[in-house]
C-alpha cells in the first residue's frame, strides 16, 4: 500500500488568502488602537492588491496574533490539510481561550478550505516553525522546550510529533538566538527565515545580543539535506527602540511573503531600513519589496509576520 506523504508548504508558494485578526478595544491594543488600526489598514491594502484578504472581526478573540493561533497548512496527496494546534499565549503568559476557537469557526463557516485536523492537545505556534517546502523544518529549542508548552515531552518526542504532523524528514533545532523584549521565547520568525534556493535570511547580533552571534555560528555549520552549505544573508538589527524603560524586540526578519511581494517591517531608521529592504530583495528578486512602518506593532512585542497567516 502506498504511504501518504505530507509536507508543510513554504511561505513563498502560491497563496489563496492571508488572514488578519483585527484589533479591537478589548485587546491589549486598546491604548494605541488608532495607531495599530492604521498599520493593519496599510497591511490590508497591500495584501488586497495581490490576493484575497480574510479578516477575523466578528469572531470573539483575545488578541490578534494570527500567525500563532491560525491554521498551519500541509499538503497530503494533493489535498490541503488544516492543522489546528493549541495556542496558549506563549506558554500561558497571556489569555488565549477565545483565540483557540477561531479556526473552528472559520472552518465551519466555510471561510477556509481543506481537511480539518484537530491537534488542540499539542501546543505549536506558527511563528515557531519555518518550512523550506521540501522536508526540512527549522525551529528553536528555547521556544519549543520552554515551560508550559508541551511538558513533560522530551525534545526527541516533540521532534517526532513535528515530523508526523508536518511531514518533515528533518527538524533543524537552533540552540541560540533571542531578542530582548521577546515574549515568545525565541520564535524562529524573528530570527531566521528560509527563502528559495536554500537561502537563509537571519538577524545579526550586537553587544546587547551576543546570543545572535552564536546563532550565526550555528547557521554557518548547517548543511542542506543534500550536504551543501546554505546561502546566508545577514539582516541588520534595528537600533534600540524603547517603550518607557522596555527595549522592544524590533527585527527585520519578521517579514511576510505574499503573491508577488514581500511586506517588510520598518522602524523609521532610514539607513538600516533601506539596508534590510535591499538584502531581502536579494533573497526574493522576483517580488516587490514593500515596507510597512511597524513601530506601533512592536509596542506589543510582535511585528508584521506575527499579525498574519497565509492560506493556500
Amino acid at each position: 500500500m502506498k504511504m501518504k506523504k505530507r509536507r508543510m508548504l513554504a511561505e513563498w508558494e502560491p497563496q489563496t488568502a492571508v488572514q488578519l485578526t483585527w484589533p479591537h478595544k478589548d485587546t491589549d491594543w486598546a491604548p494605541i488602537l488608532p495607531e495599530i488600526t492604521a498599520v493593519y489598514e496599510e497591511m490590508a491594502r497591500e495584501i488586497r492588491k495581490r490576493e484575497p484578504l480574510l479578516v477575523v472581526d466578528d469572531i470573539p478573540h483575545n488578541d490578534t496574533w494570527a500567525r500563532d493561533h491560525g491554521f498551519i497548512t500541509v499538503e497530503e496527496d494533493g489535498q490541503l490539510v488544516l492543522l489546528d494546534f493549541c495556542f496558549n499565549g506563549w506558554g500561558e503568559k497571556f489569555e488565549a481561550a477565545l483565540d483557540n476557537q477561531i479556526n473552528r469557526h472559520l472552518y465551519e463557516q466555510g471561510l477556509v478550505k481543506g481537511i480539518y485536523e484537530d491537534h488542540l492537545d499539542f501546543v505549536l505556534e506558527g511563528g515557531s516553525i519555518e518550512s523550506d517546502g521540501k522536508d526540512t523544518i527549522f525551529t528553536t529549542s528555547c521556544c519549543l522546550m520552554a515551560p508550559h508548552r508541551n511538558q513533560p515531552l522530551s525534545q526527541q518526542q516533540i521532534e517526532q510529533r513535528l515530523k508526523e504532523y508536518l511531514g518533515a524528514e528533518r527538524i533543524v533545532w537552533l540552540h541560540h538566538g533571542s531578542l530582548i523584549g521577546d515574549d515568545t521565547d525565541g520564535h524562529i520568525d524573528t530570527l531566521v527565515r528560509i527563502c528559495p534556493d536554500d537561502t537563509l535570511l537571519y538577524t545579526g547580533g550586537d553587544e546587547a545580543h551576543p546570543d545572535l552571534v552564536e546563532m550565526e555560528k550555528e547557521l554557518q555549520q548547517l548543511r542542506t539535506l543534500d550536504g551543501r552549505p546554505y546561502r546566508l544573508l545577514k539582516l541588520p538589527l534595528p537600533r534600540p527602540i524603547y517603550d518607557g524603560d522596555d527595549r522592544l524586540p524590533a527585527t527585520y526578519a519578521n517579514y511576510l511573503v505574499i503573491n508577488g511581494a514581500v511586506l517588510v517591517p520598518t522602524y523609521a531608521q532610514p539607513d538600516l531600513d533601506a539596508k534590510a529592504l535591499r538584502i531581502i530583495g536579494q533573497a526574493f528578486p522576483d517580488r516587490d519589496i514593500v515596507c510597512i512602518d511597524c513601530r506601533p506593532v512592536i509596542r506589543q512585542h510582535g511585528s508584521l509576520h506575527c499579525c498574519t497567516m497565509q492560506y493556500y
